[in-house]
């Protein structure tokens, strides 16, 4: 098992570290066991989490609503399912994330 996900059935549990306001929103490789996760939103009034939404949505290909921020609002460190992703990107150089 990989430390920064694990699968949950058909969902892919990710463990990440986001970086607000940053230059650009991208995956950013490992920040210790946790997958580093660089957003341009603030982070002042849940707009880091609606962009982390918004980032995966569009990197895994599922609608927003299937993705769910299970812990971690008010951190960086959060603890996010992906139900039943369409598409499983290239994490800034680590391996697939197959199941």
């Amino acid at each position: 098992m990989t430390d920064f996900f694990r699968w949950d059935g058909g969902d892919l549990i990710l463990f990440c570290h986001l970086q607000p306001a940053a230059k650009t929103n991208g995956f950013a490789g490992l920040h210790g066991d946790r997958l580093k996760i660089r957003l341009r939103a603030p982070a002042l009034e849940g707009r880091a989490n609606a962009a982390l939404i918004d980032f995966l949505s569009e990197a895994f290909a599922v609608s927003k609503v299937d993705i769910e921020l299970e812990s971690g609002s008010q951190s960086r460190q959060k603890r996010v399912r992906i139900k039943s992703p369409e598409r499983l990107p290239e994490l800034a150089g680590l391996s697939r994330l197959d199941p």
